[in-house]
């Protein structure tokens, strides 16, 4: 099992940045892909980003050129830079890493972006 904390997040005001932070710990061993969704109100659960262990990067469209993923594997954390952020991005974050036993999720962080 693998255990997940979420940091970084909160309030910001249109056109400003955050980054989110993510740990692994546990059964870390067969870790292969650590990502971030998000989940505003009234919407469905999204995939925002995502790294895998050969380096491989993936972005929704809606960020792309604003968020960079940036993440060391082999030492389980990940990270999510958030630049030019709008209100449309307020949403709960989620940090998720796949292995071979499966995938686990973190507590979900609040970012709010204000106009």
């Amino acid at each position: 099992q693998v255990q997940l904390v979420e940091f970084g997040g909160g309030l910001v005001q249109a056109g400003g940045s955050l980054r989110l932070s993510c740990a692994a710990s546990g059964s870390t061993f067969s870790l292969y892909r650590m990502g971030w969704y998000r989940q505003a109100p009234g919407k469905q659960r999204e995939l925002v980003g995502s790294i895998t262990r050969d380096g491989r990067v993936y972005y929704v469209d809606s960020v792309k050129g604003r968020f960079a993923i940036a993440g060391d594997i082999a030492e389980n954390t990940v990270y999510l830079q958030m630049s030019s952020l709008r209100p449309e991005d307020t949403a709960v974050y989620y940090c998720t890493v796949d292995t071979i036993q499966g995938s686990s999720w973190g507590q979900g962080i609040q970012v709010t972006v204000s106009s």
